[in-house]
């Protein structure tokens, strides 16, 4: 294994995760985008990012935010691999509710050596994405590319199945299953209004959703009429 996976802390981890998340959004992480996601203050981020770059592991590019090296994306992908393996081990084994896995998985990441990892996903029987539909990297890091689109993106009279969900805040996640928009649901848009929102139908139940919550939901377009 590369050594650098062992000698990076904590800290630089979680940073180096949370820019991975960002770059695959965005393609920068910018500084504000990124103290958001640590829930740190700007101020904070710049002498870990300097220190970050001294290491290779980054590229601070002003007035267009971070992006992670070779090296950098190597350890960040390594990172999330474990962070999702921890989220299916507190729901598949210990049987926590997916809107409440994602702080306690943060922790549990950081202590899961690769002797811990294999028989840990043999146990989970080798799952290929985390609770919330995302995928996990193989542990040479590669990461299969979907084509997926955010239901705000769909178009009305069109329809999707749920692949991914990309914010796993607990409040966001809890009111998703309060209205079955969940990984694998077939989710239909009858209508878009850009003051009060989406109008969309998933098994056979008609509602509304903001634009904002309807962005974290990645699916699949299907072909066909809406009606579900």
């Amino acid at each position: 294994m590369n050594t650098e996976l062992e000698t990076v802390s904590n800290q630089a981890e979680e940073y180096l995760e949370a820019i991975y998340r960002l770059e695959q959004k965005t393609g920068y992480a910018r500084t504000m985008e990124l103290a958001r996601s640590l829930n740190v203050v700007p101020g904070s981020i710049t002498n870990t990012i300097d220190n970050l770059e001294k290491k290779g592991l980054v590229i601070h590019k002003p007035y267009k935010g971070v992006k992670l090296t070779d090296n950098g994306r190597k350890i960040a992908s390594n990172v999330l691999r474990r962070h999702r393996l921890a989220e299916c081990l507190l729901t598949d084994i210990l049987h926590i509710d997916w809107s409440q896995v994602h702080d306690p998985a943060c922790k549990l990441e950081h202590a899961l050596s690769p002797e811990i990892l294999k028989p840990l996903e043999k146990v989970l029987g080798h799952p290929k994405r985390c609770p919330h539909g995302n995928l996990i990297p193989t542990k040479c890091g590669g990461i299969f590319k979907e084509e997926t689109v955010a239901l705000s993106e769909l178009d009305a009279k069109t329809a999707g199945v749920i692949i991914k969900i990309t914010k796993e805040e607990s409040e966001a996640l809890q009111q998703l299953t309060q209205l079955h928009l969940i990984p694998g649901k077939r989710v239909a848009v009858e209508n878009k209004n850009l003051s009060s929102g989406l109008a969309i139908c998933v098994e056979g139940k008609h509602f509304t959703i903001d634009y904002d919550l309807a962005a974290i939901i990645q699916v699949k377009k299907t072909e066909g009429d809406v009606k579900n």
